[in-house]
């Protein structure tokens, strides 16, 4: 999605406001991919320790302000993100970014409001991506809770599909059945792309036979995911309950997602 200005071989030029935690992380990943990172902070120790940490340039400023933006090399930057604590802040420094230079933005954005309005915001302000940390772990808490036989899910295509995966139970209905005949019996709805076993991953043929404690990775949507598991006798039941302590962003957005599957919630806060 985003390609270095003149130079696609190399990493990008990439301005991260806001030295919080997620802006650390994004400096951890993109340091180790290569890229040439400057950060903007109003907090010079924390951005004299992340940029004597990762040798990258540090800027102390307002990462709103023209100048402060210029000084750390707008016109030259690929890609701004802009991740502080505040959404307001965050739009108002990528809409400055892209009166000023000719870059891809990315905001972090928390609000409820805002995140009903995502959409609309990204198209107005030219947004390539907005961010929304809470509402990323809301979605893959309730997905979790809604198929708890899983050991992991992945979702795709906005969640239309999803990849799951789940342990074969020892005297399980599949168990010494080959890939072609699960395929062959009533659940041709599902695609399995991985399996594995003793710390081997194998790329499945129709012919491998699936062994109880086999490791099986499959995409289908998650309705077709509950019937799988019903079909071939593995219990999941579904939580119906849930307490959530702390009222913050992270719990509306996870009662939220809840309710919308029929979980009933309740919520302690001081």
């Amino acid at each position: 999605m985003f390609q270095k200005k003149n130079e696609p071989k190399h990493g990008l030029n990439v301005i991260i406001i806001g030295c919080g935690k997620v802006g650390a992380t994004l400096v951890e990943q993109l340091s180790r991919e290569g890229h040439d990172i400057t950060i903007i902070d109003q907090n010079p120790e924390l951005v004299q320790e992340l940029s004597g940490l990762y040798d990258i340039m540090g800027v102390v400023g307002n990462g709103a302000s023209y100048s402060v933006q210029m000084e750390a090399g707008i016109t030259t930057t690929d890609l701004l993100i802009a991740v502080t604590a505040s959404d307001e802040l965050n739009l108002l420094c990528c809409t400055i970014a892209k009166q000023v230079g000719d870059c891809a933005t990315i905001a972090r954005v928390r609000t409820p409001d805002y995140s009903k309005e995502a959409n609309y915001l990204r198209e107005r302000l030219g947004l390539a991506i907005i961010i929304n940390p809470e509402l990323m772990a809301a979605r893959e808490t309730a997905t979790i809770l809604s198929l708890p036989t899983a050991l992991e899910i992945n979702a795709f295509a906005h969640g239309l599909a999803e990849m799951i995966k789940f342990k074969v139970p020892k005297d399980n209905y599949i168990d010494g059945m080959t890939v072609a005949e699960l395929g062959q019996s009533h659940t041709t709805n599902i695609h399995i792309c991985a399996i594995e076993r003793n710390n081997q991953v194998y790329i499945p043929s129709g012919n491998f036979q699936i062994e109880a404690g086999d490791m099986i990775s499959f995409i289908t949507s998650r309705k077709v995911a509950k019937a799988f598991f019903k079909d071939i006798g593995y219990k999941n039941t579904q939580v119906k309950s849930a307490m959530i302590i702390g009222g913050g962003t992270a719990a509306y957005y996870l009662a939220q997602q809840l309710i919308s599957i029929g979980v009933s919630v309740k919520i302690i806060e001081q």
